[in-house]
């Protein structure tokens, strides 16, 4: 049940598609081989109001933060950040070498016996990609 979710500066919306951009965090997710394709889900949303470093309004930030189900080793989970992290920031190059934007990315596990579970995506999904 990894969920990915990006906050972000609202003086992106112009300059990036987001959609796109969540849609990438998706595929990278789930092509780490770790994060199953049924649990991955991807949620931007907007911060309208900010303040950053010296209050340029121009600055801007991208904050990715990856939840998921505890159990998975340091080795395992610092592969995943790197790729993800890595694709993320292949993605918004061009952008970030045109203005000042800071990009983050934090993974955090989840107690899986204080967070209980149910879903039918699997149900629903073709059978070659049910895992």
């Amino acid at each position: 049940m990894p969920h990915i979710t990006v906050d972000y500066s609202a003086n992106l919306e112009q300059a990036i598609d987001m959609a796109a951009f969540c849609d990438l965090l998706r595929r990278a997710a789930i092509e780490t081989g770790v994060l199953p394709l049924a649990g991955v889900r991807v949620r931007a949303f907007a911060a309208t109001h900010v303040s950053i470093a010296d209050g340029n309004p121009e600055h801007a930030f991208i904050d990715i933060a990856l939840r998921l189900r505890g159990g998975r080793d340091l080795a395992t989970r610092k592969r995943a950040t790197a790729h993800i992290f890595d694709t993320a920031e292949k993605f918004l190059a061009p952008i970030m070498s045109k203005r000042p934007i800071a990009l983050s990315f934090e993974m955090r596990d989840i107690d899986p016996e204080l967070s209980p579970k149910t879903g039918t995506i699997r149900d629903h999904l073709p059978d070659h990609l049910k895992g």
